[in-house]
């Protein structure tokens, strides 16, 4: 047929050929569409059983730190004196909530020593301030878990640690503010006094319904004991925070039929034991089992966020990721913008009482902010509004507390509340006093470069530095200011230097413009990160840096033109600047030529 057809034949022979083969890609392409659809609805059911195992992890964790310093922090809190001390209670809070890792359990303490008597409510105050900061750690635990990848864990370390710049600036404000003024504890006794309040229900336990059912199984702990330990009752201290299995409360049929009605009546009050739990019958010490519940649970965390990072890269690519991005961080049409943050900060309230844990939420957002998914301007309102939300669900408890302790447990919690509420009011309203973005930007920039940096700062901000500031206050206040004044002095001084220099060095004398007339180990961490490596065998003895590198062509150097040195100056400053400096990352052994101004771009070495 072609054939007699001739020219527009063959034309007609290639259109058919053309036509066969468009259906037969097209045949590929919808079945490559639906096994790629299968494969992602396939993934969404183990994205949850992953945020189940993760959230159970999280808990798991908590109880841990509890049988490992639970009995500590209850002698803490026992010294009445020292937490009368402002700035005791507020790292008595910090060390409390990072040992037992649990905001909730410090606040119920602080609620117990309150309607007791024991601590006024005005001693309190910083306590719960601490404990706000105390938090926060989980979160940076989660971040370095995406340590394998720079830039992934940049982001996340930032959007970790914002949660804490705020923490630590509001109480820089508030703390001697609500010192000198009692601000926070006259706006709570107003609302307390002002309203009829009664008791009424338990805080609902959405995410306990769904996550109790096997963190029982696990472990089962009494937090009486550490509440009692703070109380002063010494029978507390020789009683292990781990349930035990009462086998005489299993009453069979054939014991009841041989008591009486009065014994029935008395045990009629009684409830049953829990179900068995994984320690249940262990004779092993609150401390060893603190340390397998430990290593058990930092191994499934760290196990389910790798997971969850891979799983939700895999999800989160192309169009999807772009969509998705989108409608997380952009603003509302004009005029409306500005209404965006608010929003987010209703978001994150609500969820964190779905929830009812700021750590468990916040530490689910630090994947997301680390894959970049949700960028550290939007992370920051969600975070803002994640401690409204916790300070809402310790409200709804305290309205659970008795009669006689309801008046001491609302104020606190509303104490909890208006800190929140005055530290957004002063750190987010006006984008220039955003100032926990850009330091927490700094710090996911600092620990791009070092990565031990993220180690060092957990050690530093919640263990070191409140362990040193609680034993100065136990010393007595003429020791504490003698040794604090002149160390905030010079941070304030320095602060104000490092002002100074990036916005009017003119107004400086010569020698400050700079701090090159001090020596490089006060004013970079490279030193330091050489004694690191080395102690932990990360570096070649043979291989130089770009400084060692450097140094001979610039001792050869005879005549320099001032225009090229003036040039040289500039790309010196801009390598020495730490957004640019990286670790060196080049194999050991293998001969390198490198040139200083590409080693900035952190382009690959010659």
């Amino acid at each position: 047929y072609t054939q007699n057809l001739g020219h527009n034949g063959e034309r007609l022979c290639l259109f058919c050929h053309y036509v066969v083969a468009l259906s037969c890609q097209s045949d590929t392409l919808s079945t490559n569409r639906v096994r790629e659809l299968f494969i992602n609805c396939s993934k969404i059911p183990l994205l949850l059983l992953l945020l189940f195992f993760f959230v159970c992890s999280l808990d798991t964790l908590s109880s841990a730190f509890q049988l490992a310093g639970g009995k500590v922090a209850g002698d803490i809190f026992k010294d009445n004196a020292v937490l009368s001390n402002p700035v005791a209670g507020l790292v008595v809070g910090i060390l409390v909530t990072v040992l037992v890792q649990s905001s909730s359990t410090s606040t119920s303490i602080i609620v117990s020593l309150v309607s007791s008597g024991l601590l006024e409510v005005r001693s309190a105050v910083p306590i719960i301030m601490g404990t706000n900061i105390g938090t926060s750690v989980t979160n940076t635990i989660v971040a370095m878990m995406q340590a394998g990848e720079r830039n992934d864990f940049k982001r996340a370390f930032a959007g970790a640690t914002i949660h804490d710049c705020f923490n630590w600036l509001s109480v820089l404000v508030l703390l001697p503010m609500e010192v000198a003024t009692g601000l926070m504890t006259h706006l709570a006794h107003i609302v307390v006094t002002s309203f009829n309040i009664q008791t009424g229900e338990d805080a609902p336990e959405l995410l306990k319904v769904i996550t109790e059912p096997v963190t029982k199984l696990i472990i089962q702990l009494d937090r009486q004991v550490i509440t009692g330990i703070a109380m002063g009752d010494e029978r507390m201290r020789n009683r292990s925070l781990v349930k035990k299995w009462c086998h005489t409360g299993l009453v069979t049929v054939q014991t009841l039929n041989t008591i009486n009605v009065s014994t029935l009546s008395s045990l009629s009050s009684l409830s049953l034991p829990d179900p068995l739990h994984l320690f249940a019958d262990a004779h092993l010490s609150d401390l060893t089992v603190g340390l397998i519940l430990l290593a058990g649970s930092l191994a499934l965390l760290c196990t389910c966020l790798v997971l969850l990072v891979k799983l939700l890269n895999s999800l989160l690519q192309g169009q999807v990721a772009k969509v998705i991005q989108k409608v997380i961080n952009t603003d509302l049409p004009y005029p409306f913008g500005w209404l965006a943050g608010y929003l987010a900060m209703f978001v994150g309230a609500g969820m964190t009482f779905v929830v009812q844990s700021s750590s468990v939420f916040t530490s689910a957002l630090t994947p997301l902010i680390g894959i970049g998914v949700i960028s550290l301007e939007r992370a920051y309102p969600l975070t803002l509004g994640s401690n409204i939300g916790t300070t809402t669900t310790a409200l709804l408890a305290a309205l659970a507390s008795p009669g006689d302790k309801l008046a001491a447990a609302i104020q606190i919690a509303l104490c909890h509340f208006f800190f929140n509420i005055l530290g957004i009011l002063l750190w987010y309203p006006i984008p220039v006093t955003r100032v926990p973005i850009r330091m927490a930007r700094a710090l996911g920039e600092r620990t791009a470069k070092y990565r031990w940096f993220a180690v060092l700062y957990l050690l530093v901000c919640f263990l070191l530095l409140p362990s040193l500031v609680l034993g100065l206050s136990l010393a007595g206040w003429r020791v504490m200011v003698g040794v604090g004044a002149p160390f905030v002095g010079v941070t304030v001084f320095i602060a104000l230097v490092n002002l100074m220099q990036a916005h009017s060095p003119g107004h400086l004398p010569a020698r400050l413009q700079s701090w090159d007339f001090l020596p490089r180990w006060m004013r970079s961490l490279k030193p330091l990160d050489r004694v690191i490596t080395k102690a932990t065998g990360c570096c070649s003895t043979g291989q130089a840096t770009g400084d060692d590198q450097a140094a001979p062509i610039n001792a050869v150097t005879t005549h320099v033109d001032p225009k090229i040195a003036s040039a040289q100056r500039k790309a010196d400053l801009a390598y020495d600047h730490p957004v640019f400096e990286f670790l060196d990352e080049t194999k050991p052994g293998v001969p390198v030529f490198k040139l200083k101004g590409l080693e900035r771009c952190n382009s690959t070495p010659l």
